[in-house]
């Protein structure tokens, strides 16, 4: 009897010992907040010259740190629908994993692309606007996949994804996936100190293919420099598509932009411009456009953003007159966060 006694004391303390340390786990860390984009426009093309206020685009997001390295993101996208009505979807759902020590970090499930979310930090200005990749549905910010980012000393980032390809607001239509890689070498230094500043080279590729077959590649090349005055970037980018399912013969395509941003010293203002050209077929003619955007922000509190700006977009072939004409916009914007 006192052997039994021993032996179930023995086990009952081996599984208290066993689960002291989850009972200690760390409860995680979980934040909540978001950004949304309001806005006054008014359109100087057009018959109509239509005049409206709107709020363009909102997102919660709820992140969660749990020990082990583990954390958690979800981000929720309210946008204005194709038929006018405000809808809600899914932007941002994924688990991370960072071993501890280490610069990688794995995600899987909704996850962001490698490049677009890096030049849109970059760019600073989500708020105007989609930057031209996005703009121009060259590429989507998000999709379902497995990603994972790391440097290489302090100079070498790299991002590779396997993904979907049809973004996020699209599901898988077969099993067909895309590869992305994203590179970035700082070749010198600036006063930023930041993941942006310096000089730095950043090339892409994408190589896919679309449901039913074909083919989705994208090249880009960018350089930019960074301080903590001024941001000048110039990127070139190269487009293939062809698809299968619809017999839809091999197009290539080009875009090439550019933007500069300047804080004005000892001020809360900042200068803004961007050009965007862009040529969806390099076969055909009369079928460019050209998008140039200029205005001037001011920084009101750390979480408003106030920007005047204008917003022209111009077609080689030229654009009907129309009464109601969002080409040439004049925009009032305002980026608050919570």
């Amino acid at each position: 009897m006192q052997m039994r006694v021993g032996k179930w004391a023995l086990a009952a303390a081996a599984l208290i010992l066993t689960a002291a340390p989850l009972g200690a786990q760390q409860a995680p860390t979980v934040t909540v907040g978001g950004v949304g984009y309001a806005q006054w426009n008014y359109n100087l093309s057009g018959t109509q010259h239509l005049n409206a206020f709107d709020v363009t685009r909102t997102y919660i997001n709820i992140n969660a740190k749990f020990s082990g390295g583990v954390s958690t993101r979800a981000t929720s996208d309210i946008y204005r629908n194709a038929d006018g009505s405000l809808a809600y979807r899914l932007k941002y759902g994924y688990v991370a994993y960072q071993p501890e020590g280490r610069p990688t970090t794995f995600k899987l499930g909704l996850v962001q692309t490698p490049w677009v979310s890096r030049e849109e930090d970059l760019w600073e200005y989500r708020m105007q606007g989609p930057i031209a990749l996005d703009r121009n549905k060259i590429m989507t910010s998000a999709d379902f996949g497995l990603s994972a980012d790391t440097r290489i000393g302090d100079r070498l980032e790299l991002n590779a994804a396997v993904v979907n390809g049809e973004g996020y607001s699209k599901s898988e239509g077969d099993q067909r996936k895309d590869f992305q890689l994203r590179a970035s070498y700082r070749l010198a230094s600036s006063d930023d100190t930041g993941p942006y500043g310096g000089l730095r080279v950043s090339g892409y590729a994408g190589l896919g293919r679309p449901t039913g077959g074909g083919v989705r590649d994208r090249f880009i090349g960018m350089l930019s420099y960074r301080t903590r005055q001024y941001t000048v970037a110039a990127e070139y980018v190269s487009t293939a598509d062809s698809s299968t399912a619809t017999p839809t013969p091999k197009t290539t395509g080009s875009l090439v932009s550019a933007f500069a941003l300047y804080h004005l010293p000892s001020s809360k203002v900042t200068l803004l411009g961007r050009v965007d050209l862009y040529d969806p077929n390099t076969d055909a003619s009369d079928d460019k456009s050209t998008r140039v955007i200029g205005g001037a922000s001011y920084q009101l509190s750390p979480n408003l953003r106030l920007l005047a700006d204008v917003d022209l977009l111009s077609h080689e072939a030229g654009d009907p007159e129309v009464a109601v004409d969002p080409r040439q916009q004049f925009l009032f914007q305002a980026q608050f966060s919570f």
